[in-house]
């Protein structure tokens, strides 16, 4: 029996070691000169699922490394919501969370209205974010507020760059970001929709959708 698959198999072995080892050295030389910190302006958009629960996976690990956070929800009103539960329930000690809007703006139907939650949710928002105390502010649909204009998104851009204390993360989350907002941001995910379940005659379902 011939001995050729066996020690084809240990080059390969071999070989996939050594270029595994150049790349850790390259990598851990790019990694030793990472030292800096500062708080991030991060950007989740786009039109595919999962902005908000990247953000909320956010506010989980400040949770989880006993930093105090906050969530303003902007658009999200009366519906209930798993993250908002769970967080009121067991970790209000270390996470504010404010529920702010009245729903989607083809719920309330009324513009005067939805211009003032979001008013309001941004009036505290910047309350929370100026309070150093607060490793990250996750501003939760507040995209969509600055899309219909019922926020201006010069306001908006000009605290994040002169009153955001330096090392506050904030986390704004919605589709549509405006090249605004995106051009000051240190870090901007596109969510891109490839499928979803909704085409499908599929409903939100609870632990997936909220």
């Amino acid at each position: 029996m011939s001995d050729e698959p066996v020690e084809t198999a240990e080059k390969d072995d071999a070989r996939h070691a050594e270029k595994m080892a150049k790349k850790k050295a390259a990598r851990d030389k790019i990694m030793a000169k990472k030292t800096d910190e500062k708080g991030l302006i991060i950007v989740h958009t786009g039109k595919g699922k999962g902005k908000s629960s990247a953000a909320f996976g956010m506010i989980f690990r400040h949770i989880a490394h006993g930093k105090p956070s906050a969530v303003v929800q902007f658009i999200k009103g009366a519906m209930w919501t798993g993250e908002r539960d769970l967080i009121e329930k067991h970790f209000s000690d270390i996470c504010q969370f404010h529920t702010m809007g009245e729903g989607f703006t083809w719920e309330t139907q009324d513009r005067a209205r939805d211009v003032a939650a979001a008013g309001a949710a941004w009036e505290k928002a910047k309350e929370l974010i100026r309070d150093e105390r607060n490793s990250m502010v996750l501003l939760d649909e507040i995209n969509i507020a600055l899309r219909y204009d019922y926020l201006d998104i010069n306001e908006v851009v000009e605290f994040l760059k002169t009153e955001k204390p330096t090392m506050t993360h904030v986390v704004l989350t919605g589709r549509n970001a405006k090249d605004e907002l995106i051009e000051v941001a240190d870090l901007v995910t596109e969510m891109e929709l490839i499928k979803h379940p909704f085409r499908s005659g599929i409903k939100g379902q609870p632990g997936v959708e909220f």
